[in-house]
């Protein structure tokens, strides 16, 4: 028997996932960064085994991103209806059963209907997962999800490590190692609470007569915002840096550096947001991301203002959804809308500052970033006034209470 504070227990003083639950999810977002960074590396043994083009093969990955938007969607209507075991239960299943799809297709279209089957699965996980994270450790719940997220960050890294170590060729046996892991996490669904707590309902208004429809509106700005200078950072930083003088192999380095940073600013966030507000730490993040954008334009620190973008970004995702939560506690689907935006500004984004960088120049590429960053810094400024957070942190003068009660 382990204990747990009231205060980092959801109202209602039970906990929603137990320890084994609490580690499965965390090897579940491994899981599901992995698979969504493996599509890349294994284009080269996709276009020999179905003889298709590189644009073609990457459709893959967009059918992935389609089913995860779905996915999301699917997972919050359902939630009325079917309990969070089956709804987990059933999106393991599903990006199982996806993956053996892709990874022994007979045919290109079959492939990717699996990768769109994996994305409803990811989409499901990904909701799902996150939100009972945001809602279920109290005060401790920004740490939580950093950590979560954290972890999808290794996946992210290790996937690719994998093709590169086995070969592109051996992509069907990694694809089905996903997917036995997912099925494996299913024997943990019983530490998994069936449902959370009934939020208190929502007032028409909030502190300062603002109205709940405008700050769910801000923080969906924020969430497409700071993915697209999450994607627009790693899709165009090789370009810019060989733009201005790096050789491809310092650019393609330093790019890894970035997505690596990305991982390190969740864990480095973990401590971090048990001590400051949520409200302070998007503030900093913002003003750093739009800080360091600017170092980027200036060619010798570059390499290093890049890396330095990436830890600033990486605590923004887990770190709002709570706040959001609680800002908005009888709103159910606020997270499902946030996290169905944040996909879409990572598929819109990429193609539109395409174009805007066609029609400027590539060394333009922080700049126009930053001036995202400056907007998204405007927005989480509107947030600290119109929709603070005094149940983040335990405040110096409340601290949380100690005592003990039991855990199952």
């Amino acid at each position: 028997m382990t204990t747990t504070r009231e205060a980092d227990l959801p109202e209602g003083g039970k906990p929603l996932l137990t320890t084994v639950a609490i580690v499965a999810s965390c090897l579940a977002f491994a899981v599901i960064g992995a698979l969504q960074a493996l599509y890349g590396p294994a284009i080269p043994a996709l276009r020999d085994e179905y003889g298709i083009s590189p644009a073609v093969a990457g459709l893959s990955l967009s059918a992935h991103f389609v089913g995860a938007l779905l996915g999301v969607l699917i997972y919050h209507l359902l939630r009325g209806r079917l309990n969070n075991r089956v709804l987990l239960g059933g999106s393991y299943v599903l990006m199982a059963a996806g993956a053996a799809v892709f990874a022994f297709s007979p045919s290109w279209a079959l492939a990717l209907a699996g990768t769109f089957v994996i994305g409803l699965g990811f989409g499901g996980i990904d909701y799902g997962l996150n939100r009972l994270f945001a809602i279920g450790f109290g005060h401790r719940s920004t740490a939580m999800l950093n950590l979560l997220n954290g972890h999808f960050g290794i996946g992210a890294i290790a996937g690719p490590a994998l093709i590169g170590w086995l070969g592109a060729d051996c992509y069907p046996e990694i694809f089905v190692g996903t997917g036995v892991i997912s099925l494996l996490i299913l024997v943990t669904l019983g530490g998994v609470a069936a449902r959370e707590p009934v939020p208190a309902p929502a007032g028409d208004g909030l502190p300062g007569g603002t109205r709940v429809l405008p700050i769910i509106g801000v923080f969906i700005g924020i969430y497409v915002l700071h993915v697209a200078v999450e994607t627009g950072v790693g899709g165009w930083e090789p370009t810019h840096l060989e733009a201005v003088g790096y050789g491809a192999a310092t650019a393609a380095t330093a790019t890894s550096a970035y997505w690596a940073a990305m991982t390190i600013g969740r864990f480095v966030a973990v401590p971090i947001s048990l001590r400051w507000s949520a409200p302070s730490i998007l503030l900093v993040c913002c003003a750093g991301m739009a800080g360091f954008l600017l170092l980027a334009a200036v060619p010798a620190l570059a390499p290093y203002a890049y890396f330095g973008v990436g830890l600033m970004i990486a605590p923004i995702f887990p770190t709002c959804l709570p706040w959001l939560n609680r800002a908005v506690p009888g709103v159910a689907g606020a997270g499902a809308y946030v996290i169905a935006a944040s996909m879409i500004g990572g598929v819109a984004f990429p193609p539109l500052l395409g174009a805007v960088i066609g029609a400027v120049e590539v060394r333009a590429v922080p700049l126009l970033l930053f001036l995202l960053a400056v907007i998204c810094g405007v927005l989480s400024l509107w947030l600290r006034r119109n929709a603070p957070d005094p149940g983040g942190v335990p405040g110096p003068r409340e601290p949380a209470r100690t005592d003990s009660v039991p855990t199952p």
